[in-house]
């Protein structure tokens, strides 16, 4: 039984089936593809491979006579015709495996060596039907499991009006969660692929991970939070189609340009600019329930003590084992946490506001057609709760992912400060800066722990670039007396020493 078969009216749609299937696949995927002569093959397999390099004009000669073509895209590429392998032997001649570990494969007649080529695959069997065709589309997981999504999204954007739309890969982040961009006539939109977190281990009191750090588990919340953020006169996207039962949104694409030059250094004018857009945000009340615009209301979570300590104990959980090669030691565990409870405790009196949570640079669009902070675009805040206003201004000013020179940080930090005491609102400099060194800890803290689980855990080394960045940004946060204990536990567990 098919895990799906779609119609195919004519060419067109053809195509569109290629660049649809383009947003499923992923490096080790071997797709198989069935039919006779003229039933679209080449077709489908010219569509995914010009969507993939996003190049509607790419070269895609068929490999009938070379038997395989190599395309170096962003995503490897082999397309392979078996119709004249006379021995399934030959394969290794054309370097299958090879391209399967790092790209995907493209394998018409795939009968001619059925034996040969691996179980998990798709197969896509093209079938003549009238004018047009009848795509069998059969596969293992989690490659099946892709391609219904897929569809789904197809689904959505024809049931949006949008049944023509060109579909590109925009990027992904570290979570589930993935955007493309979605072109309609001379507009182009950002499309939002968010489905359910799937529940982890439970924790502790009957939740899991994502419950206690009060991470978004579906696009309620961003939708809701996108609204709020308009309505405060910042620049969120505008959502103009949801599904929030499937996690797909269609939103405003507010342009490509961040606060990073070419060589990835950040620009001070956008950075300083970003500082008063949090100035603004802080300056209004705060607002802890929402509406999601389906008639129900969102209640932002607080950045509560459970939440604070879940995502402290990543340094725990996963740093101290991969610099010391064992688990940390329950008296270790226990002494990092009652500091950290102190900490949260001399919380309770600091300032507080909607607290976005990843306001650093990839999460800022720079918007030069506007004015003021209204040309920093925020996107990326589905995880936002009511917290100290001085966390956000940490996460910009030690941006995880940029080496912002001391004296632009120290730049950063006297804006906001101004700012927040020309507003007139009892704003307490000193107050707010021991919050500051507090919240800077705990993100860092976090944040070593992160880098490691997306080695370890999630396949994702690169993220292991910012560990020293990190351990410095720690050690800035460690410098304020309210520190003291937790940078005595960081020297006594080797945390900071040089080999970091």
């Amino acid at each position: 039984m098919p895990i799906a078969t779609v119609h195919l009216a004519d060419e067109a749609e053809t195509i569109r089936f290629g660049e649809d299937m383009a947003r499923a696949v992923r490096p080790g995927d071997l797709i198989a593809l069935s039919g006779d002569l003229g039933a679209g093959k080449s077709t489908f397999a010219r569509a995914l491979i010009r969507a993939v390099a996003d190049d509607a004009f790419l070269e895609v000669p068929s490999p009938t006579f070379t038997l395989v073509q190599s395309y170096a895209l962003r995503i490897p590429i082999a397309h392979l015709d078996l119709y004249r392998v006379a021995d399934a032997a030959e394969l290794d001649e054309l370097g299958l495996e090879e391209a399967l570990e790092d790209g995907v494969c493209l394998v018409e007649w795939p009968e001619r060596a059925e034996d040969a080529l691996p179980a998990e695959r798709l197969t896509l069997r093209f079938l003549h039907h009238g004018n047009g065709r009848l795509v069998e589309i059969d596969g293992t997981e989690p490659l099946a499991a892709r391609v219904r999504r897929t569809l789904e999204i197809r689904a959505f954007l024809a049931d949006a009006g949008f049944t023509d739309a060109r579909r590109r890969h925009l990027t992904g982040d570290a979570s589930i969660r993935a955007y493309e961009h979605v072109y309609a006539g001379d507009q182009r939109y950002v499309l939002m692929d968010s489905p359910r977190h799937t529940p982890g281990p439970i924790l502790a009191d009957g939740k899991y991970y994502q419950q206690i750090a009060h991470i978004a588990e579906d696009v309620r919340p961003f939708v809701a939070i996108a609204a709020h953020l308009g309505a405060r006169g910042l620049a969120a996207p505008a959502v103009f189609e949801k599904d929030l039962d499937r996690g797909i949104l269609l939103i405003e694409d507010l342009g490509h340009d961040g606060v990073l030059d070419a060589e990835g250094r950040p620009l001070a004018e956008r950075y300083l600019e970003s500082v008063a857009t949090l100035a603004e945000l802080h300056r209004q009340p705060v607002q802890e329930t929402i509406p999601v615009g389906d008639g129900s209301d969102y209640r932002i979570p607080d950045f509560d003590h459970d939440a604070i300590q879940i995502e402290v104990s990543l340094l725990t959980d996963w740093y101290l084992p991969w610099k010391t090669g064992a688990a940390a030691q329950a008296s270790t565990r226990d002494a990092y946490r009652a500091i950290w409870s102190d900490l949260v405790a001399g919380l309770e009196t600091a300032e507080k506001n909607l607290l976005l949570r990843d306001f650093h640079s990839p999460n800022i669009i720079w918007r030069p057609q506007a004015s003021g902070i209204d040309r920093v675009g925020i996107i990326d805040f589905q995880d936002a709760m009511i917290g100290p206003t001085a966390y956000d201004v940490a996460s910009l000013v030690q941006d995880a992912r940029v080496d912002v020179p001391p004296e632009l940080a120290s730049q950063m930090l006297e804006h906001y400060l101004g700012l927040r005491e020309a507003q007139g609102s009892g704003f307490d400099r000193d107050a707010f800066m021991a919050a500051w060194h507090v919240m800077a800890a705990q993100r860092n803290c976090k944040l070593v722990g992160i880098w490691v689980r997306l080695m370890q855990r999630d396949g994702k080394p690169a993220y292991m670039k910012h560990m020293p960045r990190t351990l410095e940004n720690l050690r800035i946060a460690l410098s304020h007396p309210r520190l003291a204990p937790l940078r005595e536990w960081c020297g006594k567990a080797g945390i900071l020493s040089d080999e970091s």
